[in-house]
């Protein structure tokens, strides 16, 4: 099977069909309808085999990931996703693998919306690109840059179980039964908030998802509001899997330097509480915890029973 043969067969019509695609895969580039009374919104992620995925994994898994990790990105601006390219690089064609990666890419970009409109496929270590794409209501999006002191921190999800998955299949963490199966699909296959990113607009003054962990990037939504932040230790949420398998101390550091969780970080003024109230009471919004709160000054504390803990660095790829 050849490169062009590959395209059609494997990608030429994946994900929803959608009136404002005029020209996706099969043409040098993609022709796409961009509505008049929107701002496009766009990022990009890339996966390398054993850095960002274990060798190994599963291909469903990979195809899943490579989309949820950018349309996490549209959900933290508060975007609608609409359209994604993907640039795919194989050591060699394997037709079983290629199923079901787009088995796991399709399934997701079905549940959100999103038509698969170009890309490029290359031979070489296994790695992925992803370009998505979506909108907003003009100056409307969400951003780092909003938090003021006295703004709220809330965190959705359970923080930490994404990396006590990952540690659990690396051998790391030890646990069997439905604990150690929750904790393995929260790194297998992450849930992007999309739609309830697109209900905090309006409502949260800045908006970050965790990916690198969250003091982490608390420290980078910090940094670009030009104030401080503090977590309180005893209100970070642990799920019961990741307390049962990990205890206290432990289930707490990943979930404070843990990545890969793909929950949304974000901030709200005191006077929008009641509002993100209502909008967490609505069908199907994630569980939503209230961490600390925003500070003058600079700089991310984490506050235990007994002072200040340990800020962990979080990841990041050109660390020494």
């Amino acid at each position: 099977m050849g490169e062009f043969e590959l395209i059609e067969r494997y990608f030429a019509a994946v994900g929803a069909e959608r009136s404002d695609v005029v020209q996706g895969v099969g043409d040098d580039a993609a022709v796409l309808k961009v509505p008049a009374d929107r701002e496009l919104i766009a990022c990009t992620d890339t996966l390398i085999e054993g850095r960002h995925f274990p060798v190994g994994f599963a291909a469903f898994d990979i195809g899943w990931r490579s989309l949820a990790v950018n349309l996490s990105d549209l959900a933290a601006m508060g975007a609608e996703p609409r359209w994604a390219t993907l640039a795919l690089t194989l050591p060699s064609i394997d037709e079983e693998w290629l199923e079901e990666f787009v088995g796991g890419f399709r399934a997701l970009a079905l549940a959100h919306g999103v038509a698969l409109v170009g890309g490029d496929t290359t031979r070489g270590t296994l790695s992925l690109t992803v370009q998505a794409l979506g909108t907003v209501p003009p100056g409307t999006a969400l951003r780092r840059s909003g938090a003021a002191p006295g703004d709220l921190l809330y965190v959705t999800g359970w923080p930490g179980d994404a990396a006590a998955g990952l540690a659990l299949l690396q051998g790391t963490l030890g646990g069997s039964g439905a604990d150690r199966a929750a904790l393995e699909l929260k790194f297998r296959r992450p849930e992007p908030r999309v739609a309830f990113g697109q209900k905090l607009r309006g409502i949260a003054s800045a908006c970050i998802d965790v990916s690198d962990g969250l003091a982490a990037d608390l420290g980078r939504l910090a940094a670009a509001s030009g104030v401080g932040a503090v977590v309180r230790a005893a209100e970070l949420p642990l799920s019961r899997a990741l307390y049962t398998l990990a205890g206290e101390a432990r289930a707490r550091a990943y979930s404070l330097g843990g990545g890969d969780d793909y929950e949304l970080l974000f901030t709200v003024p005191a006077a929008g509480r009641a509002a993100l109230a209502r909008a967490t009471a609505a069908s199907g919004a994630p569980a939503c915890h209230c961490i600390g709160e925003i500070l003058a000054g600079r700089g991310v504390r984490v506050v235990g029973e007994k002072g200040d803990l340990p800020l962990p660095k979080g990841w990041d790829h050109f660390a020494t």
